[in-house]
């Protein structure tokens, strides 16, 4: 955020029966690198996504994935070398879509020597508000994010907690349609993370269609209504949470003592996982095999201490994702 131009009033708003807050058609970027600028790095490769009205929708992946710039490029700072991106059917450079739409970047860096509550109230006379409703709505979102006892202390005496919140507080002073969120708890506490958690669930329940990407899976799980999983620049799976961890078939974990690894991987089954601990072995195996692979174990002399349902997570989809796509990331992303 910054003190630019003026944000006019809207030509044309769009209503809430309007055009999907996202849409991605095969987007893609590549960045020029290196001291002659003769290096290619693919950030995105044909891209596609659609946000629906009111949905968390999570982007996740590692390091380099394309996450962030898939945001940057939504935010129009950074051009797509192929592809579309609209937000509410439109281009984001068009000012009346600007102001319907809150940002918060991964690294906020905010005009250090302002107040709290001296950069919110620059970022509402940005988006056109004034008096007393800019007063009351500064209040309000410093309150929301809970930084209104600190409002009045320069920015420099901030933590990076203090920084995220406030710059929450400045997306959040337009009462935006469609917040986009980039790494929101990165580097937070667990209190800053639950804190920011329950902020972006309270705008949930307001109707607002929220974006944010994140390398933290738990924090998927616990926000988003649909995931998109992006592994070197491309979408590798899609959809709710509920449908990616129960698309798979059910999985029987087992813990074996007496037995070494090496004598329970020549029995011949298939393990989705097998790990040495000491005198014990962990085996996963799919749930039509743990009936065979109990009886062959105790044929063997094993003993089984434990056999119960294994859960499917976001976590191992994630791994999974990284696996089958060899293990590629953009290799250095610019972030």
């Amino acid at each position: 955020m910054t003190a630019a131009t003026k944000l006019t009033a809207p030509e044309a708003p769009v209503t809430s029966e309007g055009p999907a807050p996202v849409r991605i058609r095969g987007l893609s970027k590549t960045y020029r690198v290196g001291f002659f600028l003769n290096k290619q790095v693919k950030a995105l490769q044909g891209l596609d996504l659609d946000i629906a009205p009111g949905q968390v929708y999570g982007l996740l992946g590692p390091n380099g994935a394309g996450k962030s710039t898939t945001i940057k490029i939504l935010m129009g700072l950074v051009r797509a070398s192929q592809g579309e991106a609209l937000l509410f059917g439109e281009s984001p450079d068009r000012p009346h879509v600007r102001r319907q739409v809150g940002f918060l970047p991964e690294n906020p860096s905010l005009y250090e020597y302002l107040t709290g509550r001296e950069f919110v109230t620059l970022a509402g006379r940005i988006f056109g508000l004034s008096g007393q409703e800019l007063d009351q709505r500064v209040t309000r979102v410093l309150g929301e994010v809970g930084m209104g006892r600190a409002s009045d202390l320069q920015i420099r005496r901030y933590s990076k907690g203090m920084v995220q919140r406030t710059a929450l507080a400045q997306a959040l002073i337009s009462q935006p349609r469609l917040l986009v969120l980039d790494e929101p708890t990165s580097g937070l506490d667990p209190l800053g993370r639950r804190q920011m958690r329950d902020i972006i669930l309270a705008e949930r329940e307001k109707g607002t269609t929220i974006l944010f990407c994140t390398h933290i899976i738990s924090d998927v799980e616990a926000l988003c209504d649909r995931v998109a999983v992006l592994v070197g620049g491309k979408r590798v799976q899609e959809g709710s949470v509920q449908e990616l961890v129960s698309a798979r078939t059910p999985s029987v974990e087992l813990v074996v003592h007496g037995l070494p690894l090496e004598q329970l991987q020549a029995l011949g089954f298939t393990y989705e996982h097998a790990q040495q601990l000491d005198s014990r072995v962990r085996l996963r195996v799919p749930d039509a095999d743990a009936h065979r692979l109990l009886q062959a174990v105790i044929a063997q002399g094993g003993r089984v201490s434990s056999l119960q349902p294994a859960r499917f997570s976001l976590e191992d989809l994630f791994l999974e994702a990284m696996q089958k796509a060899g293990g590629q990331t953009v290799g250095g992303e610019i972030q």
